[in-house]
């Protein structure tokens, strides 16, 4: 299995592959064509977010135990809202609350990454648009979100889209229908779900929402949160794991 990690390697932000513990610089554009580069050793490697989006577009209420558990009906087609650029930070990264915003929740999903620019496809074309996938946590105010009535402030503020610790390419013996997303709160197990309960499939999520906007290279999906959202403490620490993809964990800053 191969796995992408943005790194900072020599002052700069630069690819790596790994494969069973053996890590590459990359050589080439890992939206179009690359291959391995020089072999690097893992130690002191600072892991950056997988990815820069010009935007994260989120589906909210895409999976049935979910819904159920909001005891609101299924959605005909994907809710959707979009999480800025400047919200998103990688691995390790801390997340950063303003004083006033209140309570803040883990909010664990799967992202796809988009790899080319997606306008107007069908979800039989998805496949090729989509370069990979990765752990998203969409962290959420949410004492403004119900104050507020709409998610762009809740969810938008710097620091609240954590993006990693990589991605994983399709084809590469992931199959996302098999996995689960975990989410521990210093340790304890608080979601853990599975992705094959999503109301809307990656490709068509992709398909649907490249009719009202078009997505470019980089651009991530987060493909929306199951059961067992709750609050993050001052200073606690939530991994979000994927098996296949890895664990992206981040500290809520005291």
């Amino acid at each position: 299995m191969t796995r992408l990690y943005r790194i900072e390697h020599g002052g700069t932000s630069l690819y790596a592959a790994e494969r069973e513990g053996r890590w590459r610089l990359v050589d080439g554009d890992i939206f179009d064509k690359f291959r391995d580069g020089p072999e690097i050793a893992q130690d002191s490697l600072r892991l950056l977010a997988p990815v820069t989006p010009s935007k994260v577009v989120c589906v909210g209420l895409n999976y049935k135990d979910h819904a159920a558990e909001q005891n609101k009906p299924l959605p005909e087609e994907p809710l959707i809202f979009i999480k800025p650029s400047t919200a998103v930070i990688g691995p390790g990264a801390a997340i950063e609350v303003p004083e006033w915003a209140g309570r803040v929740d883990h909010e664990a999903e799967l992202g796809l990454v988009i790899k080319k620019t997606a306008s107007k496809i069908k979800a039989s074309q998805a496949a090729e648009y989509i370069l990979g996938l990765t752990c998203v946590n969409d962290v959420t105010a949410r004492v403004l979100q119900n104050k507020d009535g709409q998610y762009t402030r809740s969810k938008g503020f710097d620091t609240f889209t954590c993006l990693g610790p990589a991605i994983v390419t399709p084809g590469n013996g992931f199959d996302w229908r098999t996995a689960n997303v975990v989410t521990t709160l210093e340790g304890v197990e608080r979601q853990n779900y599975p992705l094959d309960d999503m109301i809307f499939s990656p490709a068509e999520q992709v398909s649907m929402l490249s009719q009202d906007m078009t997505l470019v290279p980089g651009d991530v999906i987060a493909c929306g949160t199951s059961i067992g959202v709750g609050s993050i403490k001052d200073g606690a620490r939530v991994d979000v794991s994927i098996a296949g993809i890895g664990t992206l964990s981040n500290v809520l800053a005291v």
